[in-house]
């Protein structure tokens, strides 16, 4: 337990303490209550009804216990709730099985086969918690991880916003672009934790309010979820969509049917981001040494410290020695006033500026760093031709050898990751997965001779992918209920619906619940649900509704601050780096005209697709 949980007893909380439940003792009590349900079926016959609602009381308590006072870490309950799923269906399962008549006539020796297959080979595996998925995404972010220290993205934002003449709108608009493309085929996750933090350093260089930014934040949600829709491979929620609809939904089904809506949704972005953005520019000519090399910078900062932050995250990491100057500096960095210029005018001591430059950059440049600043700070403007700043100059263009280097073996890595994503899609039994491992064992190279760099790459991958983990347990008892016949029940349902109400109807309903489910649950769960009670539709019909529930997932994972990984992401970013007052309902006030503007779009499609496949059932 924490320690704010230790309390005396009757001791009032304050409003805004959280308290974490000990996840050990609810592991303890679950494995109690599983054994407890074992036995209870070994007398008694249960009903079947309780499986449905051990996995939606699991689903509600991802919910509950993930945003409210007190929370629980989201593998301990997934994990235990897990236990007494399965000590459910065993005893619904077990009386009338096959596994158990084979055991009857064959002996212990029948158990070894199908232990082998569900739980030794990929096809049993994928079965029970969509294994290659899985693999993929841990591919997946590992290769995205790897690109990300090339500083790839950081060059293209740099270079387009000097093509642009330092005009942001136009800058912002080619950034998301390019985002919500590589959103589709990379992992969307690692993309946005990339994008918002350039977006972020141009908008605070356009001297953009904190508004303006916390906004641009927001919406990235947007762009690397519904714009990134328009293909399966870089959202898991497309993935276990398209693995469980199989053979059903392809590439071509994400690009005849989703990428309208991507397109569609990155327009409704752009007009939104138009009104808070028009007319913003930064100066490019005014430019600090440091920002005007960015991409070197923090390629930099990575092989030297293996850390990369922006100036923001950097002071709020040190803030023990800045003490009470540290507010007064971020706001100055909020403005886009370089960091060694902001402790210069705030008179922070030199020793410590000189370390805090050289945590920033590299410690054999932090003299020199502290002489440019203070030369800049007395001239009153950006100064690059004295000794100190050609001294910083060389050390930059040394790491742009070194960086342009690992971005050609970062482009070559994407040859062998799209040759298998076109392999398996040609041939579906190979396993995807080796798609993004491929890709990362490539672009690994370029980076390998790096330690600190390639450290820094394979933690933030395993941080990044520890958020998934709580699926298997999810993804298991989902297939112990579909092995159960709920599913069944929900396609009577959906067929019954559709001769009561119609099929754009339906469709529509798909999609509003779809959003409604995944603004307070995981959107990865709400697929791999949903998608169940699609089969046996007609072909036309089913494309319908996949398009109106994926499309529903991804708006609704955006609408609130815990609907979808990138919303986790995005928001504490937001707490952490620009205001740490930002609450929740703000996220809901500030994203739900988007979403709104995104409900009028999907109306106009879902009846508009209706009417193609009544009339034009071909296309």
């Amino acid at each position: 337990m924490s320690e704010t949980s230790t309390q005396t007893a009757g001791a009032e909380l304050p409003e805004n303490v959280i308290v974490e439940l000990s996840s050990l003792k609810f592991l303890i009590g679950c494995f109690l209550a599983a054994f407890g349900i074992l036995l209870a079926g070994y007398f008694q016959e249960l009903p079947q009804w309780l499986l449905a609602a051990e996995v939606f009381i699991t689903i509600l308590g991802l919910f509950v216990l993930g945003s409210a006072k007190y929370r629980l870490d989201k593998n301990a309950l997934t994990y235990g709730m897990g236990l007494v799923i399965f000590a459910t269906f065993w005893d619904l399962w077990w009386p009338t099985s096959g596994l158990k008549a084979s055991i009857a006539s064959q002996g212990a020796s029948a158990l070894w086969p199908f232990l082998r297959h569900y739980f030794l080979t990929l096809e049993g595996l994928d079965h029970l918690v969509h294994a290659d998925t899985m693999l993929f995404i841990l591919g997946l972010t590992l290769f995205v991880c790897v690109i990300a220290q090339t500083r790839l993205l950081e060059s293209i934002s740099f270079s387009v916003l000097r093509k642009n003449a330092g005009k942001v709108l136009p800058t912002v608009a080619i950034l998301t672009g390019v985002v919500a493309f590589a959103s589709g085929i990379l992992d969307g996750v690692s993309m946005i934790g990339l994008m918002i933090r350039i977006l972020v350093t141009i908008l605070f260089l356009a001297k953009v309010r904190d508004e303006g930014v916390v906004f641009m934040v927001i919406v990235s949600t947007v762009i690397t979820t519904v714009c990134g829709m328009w293909l399966a491979y870089g959202e898991p929620p497309n993935l276990i969509m398209k693995a469980n609809l199989h053979p059903h939904l392809d590439n071509a089904f994400f690009i005849r049917f989703c990428l309208p809506v991507a397109v569609g949704s990155y327009l409704i972005v752009l007009w939104n981001l138009r009104k808070r953005l028009k007319g913003k520019k930064v100066r490019t000519e005014e430019l600090d040494i440091l920002d005007t090399h960015t991409a070197d910078v923090r390629f930099l900062q990575a092989s030297r410290h293996g850390e990369v932050l922006i100036p923001t995250e950097f002071v709020d990491h040190h803030k023990d020695l800045l003490g009470l100057q540290l507010e007064a500096l971020e706001k100055r960095l909020h403005r886009g006033e370089p960091l060694g210029l902001s402790m210069v005018h705030e008179n922070v001591p030199k020793k410590t500026r000189e370390k805090l430059l050289g945590l920033f950059l590299a410690e054999n440049l932090a003299s020199d760093l502290d002489d440019h600043y203070v030369h800049t700070a007395k001239a009153n403007k950006p100064d690059e031709t004295n000794e100190a700043s050609s001294k910083i100059a060389r050390m930059l263009k040394s790491m742009r050898r070194q960086r342009l280097k690992a971005q050609w073996v970062g482009g070559l890595a994407f040859v062998p990751f799209i040759g298998l994503l076109v392999a398996h899609a040609v041939h579906h039994e190979l396993p995807l997965f080796w798609a993004s491992f491929a890709g990362f064992a490539v672009a690994l190279l370029g980076i390998m001779a790096i330690p600190k760099m390639r450290r820094l790459a394979l933690t933030e991958a395993r941080h990044e992918y520890k958020e998934y983990l709580f699926l298997l347990p999810l993804f298991f008892s989902i297939t112990l209920l579909q092995r159960a016949g709920f599913f069944d029940e929900l396609s009577n349902l959906l067929h019954a619906g559709i001769e009561f109400l119609g099929t754009s109807h339906i469709a529509y309903l798909q999609f509003t619940g779809a959003a409604f489910l995944s603004a307070i649950l995981d959107n990865n769960v709400v697929a791999d649900f949903a998608s169940h009670a699609l089969h046996g539709l007609e072909l036309g019909t089913l494309h319908l509704f996949s398009m109106a529930q994926i499309a529903g997932y991804a708006a609704g994972g955006c609408w609130t601050h815990i609907g979808s990984a990138q919303s986790v992401v995005a928001y504490a970013f937001i707490q952490r780096e620009v205001d740490k007052r930002y609450t929740p309902v703000q996220w809901m006030k500030a994203m739900t005209p988007v979403i709104l503007e995104i409900f009028l779009l999907m109306t106009v499609v879902v009846y508009g697709e209706a009417l193609l496949l009544q009339y034009f059932p071909g296309l």
